[in-house]
């Protein structure tokens, strides 16, 4: 077989030889092929709950400290007392599993505002806060300050009717000096 076979040789041997052979040793090679794809499935299997557990920490860890300076940045606000306890504790874990199969449907929580509905009232057409219906409530308390009183009437009157984030209507009860 050392020897050098011409193109028409070697086709021949790829479309004829091979497949036939290929055949022919199907029966003894399919478990082992089985048995390696089995394997390779669950190592990736264990490498996917490793990165999911790890990426669940990760945002563990990463939710605290934005929790952390939200409490802070609403103690700044007088809206609670610089490093007091947070208003909501997420609810305890169901299950003490560490694998990804643990998640509950009580771990999930839908934010307040994405479930809140729009009621009638003002426009936010008419606020004096540019796009206002699209900002977050960090982003409005800021823009407050410069506001006179028939403005922040104008942007309680719209909140109240509208999303009701207690974060701004404390904001504003603060800066209207009720």
């Amino acid at each position: 077989m050392s020897e050098r076979k011409n193109p028409v040789d070697r086709a021949v041997d790829l479309v004829v030889y091979a497949p036939i052979g290929l055949v022919a040793e199907a029966r003894r090679l399919l478990p082992s092929f089985v048995d390696k794809g089995r394997a390779q499935v669950d190592m990736y299997k264990l490498i996917g709950r490793f990165t999911v557990l790890h990426g669940q920490q990760t945002a563990k860890k990463q939710l605290a400290r934005s929790q952390e300076q939200v409490d802070a940045l609403l103690g700044e606000f007088g809206l609670r007392p610089a490093g007091g306890p947070a208003t909501t504790e997420p609810p305890p874990a169901s299950s003490t599993s560490s694998t990804p199969e643990a998640v509950t449907e009580q771990e999930v929580v839908e934010p307040p505002e994405a479930v809140a509905a729009p009621r009638s009232g003002p426009s936010s057409v008419d606020l004096p806060v540019a796009d206002y219906d699209s900002l977050a409530a960090s982003q409005v308390i800021p823009r407050l300050a410069g506001l006179d009183a028939d403005e922040l009437e104008a942007v309680r009157a719209y909140e109240a009717a509208h999303r009701g984030r207690k974060t701004i209507l404390g904001r504003l009860a603060q800066l209207q000096g009720a």
